[in-house]
Parts: structure tokens; sequence; C-alpha cells
């Protein structure tokens, strides 16, 4: 059976991403674990941390990041930005529980508040 072993996001700059993405979700940094080359990875501290991947003919190639509360998605977005994220503007339907964001290299990712699920 088929499993998701590592997520590959383009980006510019892989060394100031590597350590945006290390910083944001605590893995563990390594160089050169993808490829002979020195492409950094980031691994989960835990065989916990599988992720799921959704198949949606819509919309764009994102990470959607998870929080158990309001209060912590409103944290983990201020914790972010602070880390190099920014804020995309966004027309957000009406109870969204969602933030929109992009990394230092322009890529979307989510921030929901999974308390209502």
């Amino acid at each position: 059976m088929l499993r998701v072993g590592t997520i590959v996001l383009n980006v510019k700059d892989a060394q100031r991403a590597a350590q945006f993405w290390h910083r944001a979700l605590g893995y563990a940094y390594q160089d050169g674990a993808y490829h002979e080359d020195v492409t950094p990875v980031l691994l989960p501290q835990s065989a916990a941390a599988a992720v799921p991947v959704a198949l949606d003919e819509s919309d764009r190639t994102h990470l959607d990041l998870h929080t158990d509360s309001a209060q912590e998605q409103q944290a983990e977005v201020e914790r972010l930005v602070a880390l190099g994220a920014t804020r995309v503007p966004w027309t957000y339907p009406a109870g969204a529980r969602f933030v929109v964001l992009a990394d230092p290299e322009g890529n979307l990712f989510c921030v929901v508040d999974t308390s209502a699920e």
C-alpha cells in the first residue's frame, strides 16, 4: 500500500524556507535527506505526525495547519507572522474557520480552527 513519504514544496531559497518551516512546525532539520545533494528536509518528531492528503481540482496546492481552538489559532497566526509569514488578502466565506497566510517564499497555507469538528 502506498503512503505519503514526503511533501515537496517548490521554493526559491531552500535554506530560508527550511528555517521557517522548521521553526513553525518543530520538525527536525536535516541536509541532504531527500536527494543525494543538500536538499533540506524537515522530519516529523514522531510517527503520530502523519499527514493526510486531500485531492481537490479547484484549489491550490497548500498546507492546512490545524489548531484545537480559536484562541490557539489566533496565537499561531501571530507566531507564524512573527516568523516571517504574511497575511494574504482573501475573501472568506461566512463562518470561515481558517486564516490564509503565505510563507516567506509566497507559498499559501491555512491555519484552521478544528474545534467545531
